[in-house]
């Protein structure tokens, strides 16, 4: 059993007498240089370092120490953002107890008055601080957990240049301790010359929006909202794909021949927890997708360039997607038998197609597993001379199809 301690700003002083006596009593005990000096000497206990990189380390770490007491030291509530997650992943939840201390979060919200139910959290602790752009729309609070000193300037800038300049920042360091500091200024402002900021901080921020900007999770955001060379799945008919497709929270996706990404990345727009993966042949097209994802706010969609089936057999060992889109190549030889095998039970396959070839492949595939066989076509009003008439797109031909949850087809 590990024990993970969290200790705040405040250090020694501002652990209550149980932990405490649970630090003493630690015949090793665990953390960062920094939480370590904060803790006055035991006699007789070992005090170790956290190995770099931490996650990789720690199997053989914690296989040096079995058997012995163990303690380790964390900040605030070791499992926001912190080494108890890591660590319950890494030797299992059974394996590890948690006493945390008052988060940054909690400490936070107290600071700024804002009631935890009106603010959302974001993690930007090693991890591309993009991923605020998807909480955001105007008047809403949001709490930015940092990496480190850099990371208010670096999401200062980020929101300036998305249309974001106007939001108020509260950077709040270095949160119960005696030295804690409050400094506040406008995205704007910060985006060219912020201010020093402590390596410890969290970021408060009150969202405003000084430009036209896309604020809805809803399925079907304008076609301009990405960037494309006219391989698009369009607004109509990406937002009838993700109905069907269902997005749910924790779920992954495979977009394959992913084009613009637009399908994957509402996917994950839907949910903070939904994740994509994006398979696309062509290298342009997979370096757009990634551009796509974040300036939408999902910087960590994963984009694998290569050919299916091909590129998704090493995806299916990893994890089996809980729905598929295939947007292109359908008619490549073994690309639909491929994803309907690599669906979990209950997952859900959806396909598109423009052409009379792949019409006739989905009618086939239709009338051979069922599902549902639907053809979509948009008109759109446009000029024509001095009055107005309906252009109609390219009619896309839509077959949806759902794995039974016990299945009696055989894998391909």
């Amino acid at each position: 059993m590990i024990t993970v301690v969290g200790i705040g700003a405040d250090g020694w002083p501002g652990l209550p007498e149980r932990h405490r006596a649970t630090v003493r009593g630690a015949e090793v005990l665990l953390g960062g240089a920094r939480h370590l000096a904060l803790v006055p000497d035991a006699a007789g206990q070992e005090r170790v370092a956290w190995p770099s990189p931490l996650r990789a380390g720690l199997p053989e770490l914690l296989e040096r120490y079995a058997g012995r007491a163990v303690v380790a030291l964390a900040s605030g509530d070791p499992l926001l953002s912190g080494v108890g997650t890591t660590l319950a992943e890494v030797a299992g939840a059974d394996a590890v107890r948690v006493e945390p201390a008052v988060s940054s979060v909690a400490l936070a919200g107290a600071r700024m008055g804002w009631p935890t139910e009106s603010l959302v959290v974001v993690s930007a602790v090693a991890r591309d601080v993009r991923r605020v752009l998807r909480e955001l729309a105007p008047g809403r609070r949001v709490l930015v957990l940092s990496s480190d000193a850099t990371t208010p300037a670096d999401l200062a800038a980020l929101l300036a240049m998305s249309g974001w300049g106007a939001s108020t920042l509260t950077v709040l360091g270095d949160l119960g301790a005696a030295d804690e500091s409050r400094v506040e200024g406008t995205a704007a402002a910060w985006a060219d010359e912020p201010p020093a900021f402590p390596r410890l901080n969290v970021v408060a921020l009150d969202a405003r929006a000084d430009a036209p900007v896309v604020v809805s999770w809803a399925a079907g955001l304008p076609d301009d909202a990405f960037e494309h060379d006219g391989q698009l799945t369009k607004r109509d008919v990406r937002a009838a794909a993700l109905a069907r497709l269902a997005p749910a929270p924790g779920a992954l996706l495979w977009d394959v021949g992913a084009g613009a990404g637009s399908v994957g990345i509402e996917w994950m727009r839907a949910h903070p927890a939904c994740r994509t993966v994006a398979v696309e042949v062509d290298a342009t097209r997979a370096a757009r997708v990634r551009r796509n994802a974040g300036r939408l706010g999902v910087p960590d969609l994963r984009v694998v360039t290569g050919a299916a089936p091909a590129a998704l057999a090493a995806l299916g060992d990893l994890e089996r997607p809980d729905a598929v889109f295939v947007g292109g190549g359908a008619t490549r030889d073994g690309v639909l038998d491929a994803c309907r095998a690599a669906l979990v039970p209950g997952g859900r396959l959806v396909v598109h197609g423009v052409t009379i070839e792949t019409e006739a492949l989905l009618a086939a595939c239709h009338a051979e597993h069922g599902g549902e066989l639907v053809r979509l076509s948009v008109e759109t009003a446009t000029p024509i001379g001095g009055f107005r008439g309906f252009t109609p797109a390219r009619a896309v031909t839509q077959w949806s199809w759902t794995r039974p949850a016990t299945s009696s087809e055989e894998t391909p």
